[in-house]
């Protein structure tokens, strides 16, 4: 990769760091505005609140998580391993970081990973159903 690719990859990342950080700073405010208000109102206001605290707290898990895979594609740039793929160790494509500047597999490990958790998610899926369909035949 060349040093211009991995400085405009490495820019990608802070900022979008920065925008991550700058957001949880605003809803941990607008999660204290909502912890003071929470007392106020009728029980569907009440409820209101709860569906948007709990909204806001899944936000932030997922922001927390993206700025964790963040700080690791910062760390392994300066590492000097930035962009080869963690599983077959190839370089990942220049195209897949723009679009996925936290990548950390190759498109073809990427998609041989998905391919594992459809088999595994449809495997689990049939043994639910045919023990939904034995407990059901227990019953008759």
């Amino acid at each position: 990769m060349k040093k211009k690719e991995l400085d405009e990859l490495k820019n990608t990342l802070i900022e979008e760091k920065n925008k991550i950080l700058n957001h949880l700073e605003r809803l941990s405010a607008s999660q204290e505005i909502s912890d003071a208000n929470a007392n106020a109102g009728d029980s569907a206001d009440i409820a209101a609140l709860e569906i948007n605290q709990a909204s806001l707290q899944k936000i932030g898990k997922r922001e927390t998580y993206l700025l964790k895979k963040i700080d690791l594609a910062l760390r392994k740039i300066e590492e000097g391993t930035y962009g080869e793929c963690e599983s077959c160790g190839e370089a990942i494509a220049v195209a897949r970081l723009r679009a996925r500047p936290v990548a950390q597999l190759c498109i073809d490990c990427k998609t041989e990973q998905e391919n594992l958790e459809r088999r595994y998610s449809s495997d689990r899926d049939t043994e639910e159903e045919d023990d939904m369909f034995e407990e059901s035949s227990e019953e008759a």
